[in-house]
């Protein structure tokens, strides 16, 4: 949950016996069990890992298995285990709090904390193209390089 370059937003939302965050950057989401139902078995391995939640008070405990390697977290195992921490300091805050554990990468558990500030607007859905105004110039470009290469095929094989 480190902040990307761009589109760093996250939605929230609680449910009854779950937590929903809606990530920005990727419009990936995350669905968060806060029951007390155990995690997926070792053999089921996802993208964002499989997250299993609990309340501490006014802090919900998350903890994170079960990533399928795919998308190596700075470099890290399969076997990547990920707690965060979010405790609402105020209304507009959140801390967020980590701590990354893969014996198989690092020799000792390291983390951090950052806040989450709430932020006015909507979370803009991520579409490469989509209203990208400038790949009618880009497709333009490569049309005219290849009306130019067949140009200048003709004039060699017209020789």
């Amino acid at each position: 949950m480190l902040p990307p370059g761009y589109n760093p937003g996250y939605q929230i939302v609680q449910g009854k016996d779950v937590v929903m965050i809606l990530i920005e950057a990727g419009h990936e989401v995350r669905v968060i069990p806060t029951d007390p139902r155990a995690h997926a078995p070792e053999a089921v391995r996802e993208w964002l890992g499989d997250s299993r939640g609990h309340w501490e008070g006014n802090t919900l405990v998350v903890e994170t298995t079960n990533f399928n390697g795919r998308v190596a977290f700075q470099g890290s195992s399969p076997n990547l285990k990920v707690t965060e921490r979010f405790t609402r300091t105020d209304e507009d805050t959140i801390k967020y709090e980590f701590t990354i554990n893969d014996p198989a990468t690092w020799e000792q558990s390291w983390g951090g904390e950052l806040p989450f500030t709430k932020m006015d607007g909507p979370i803009f859905e991520h579409a490469c193209h989509e209203g990208n105004y400038g790949i009618a110039n880009t497709l333009a470009g490569v049309r005219l390089a290849e009306k130019r290469a067949a140009e200048e095929a003709a004039k060699k094989g017209g020789k």
